[in-house]
């Protein structure tokens, strides 16, 4: 089981843990929304809660819940600019389709 960051990723997580106080990682997981079942979620860390699974990449810690990690095991998050904005995007092998916005998805499960 792994969550890995990219390169760029690695650089702007480290950024914003070390200039924000008592962040210890990256929280990654994902929530209940949209039209295909499953968003990303991403914040920082401010502890390590009952049944996180900590993923350690070069000093930079990814805390997954247990509920979130079967649904982005596996996934490679990047970071980019995308049209006007930056933000984070996720390669998730566990995603089996997307909404049209790319917003959410669902996996094999969820389609049966």
């Amino acid at each position: 089981m792994a969550v890995h960051l990219t390169p760029v990723a690695h650089s702007r997580v480290q950024r914003f843990v070390s200039s924000t106080p008592g962040a210890l990682g990256l929280r990654f997981g994902v929530t209940r929304t949209g039209c295909s079942g499953w968003g990303h979620i991403t914040d920082l860390a401010k502890d390590q809660r009952e049944g996180d699974t900590v993923f350690e990449q070069d000093g930079v810690r990814i805390y997954v819940d247990a509920q979130s990690l079967p649904l982005v095991d596996g996934t490679e998050i990047d970071f980019g600019k995308h049209g006007l904005s930056e933000t984070f995007t996720f390669n998730n092998p566990n995603a089996a389709a997307e909404c049209g916005c790319g917003e959410s998805f669902t996996t094999d499960e969820a389609l049966g």
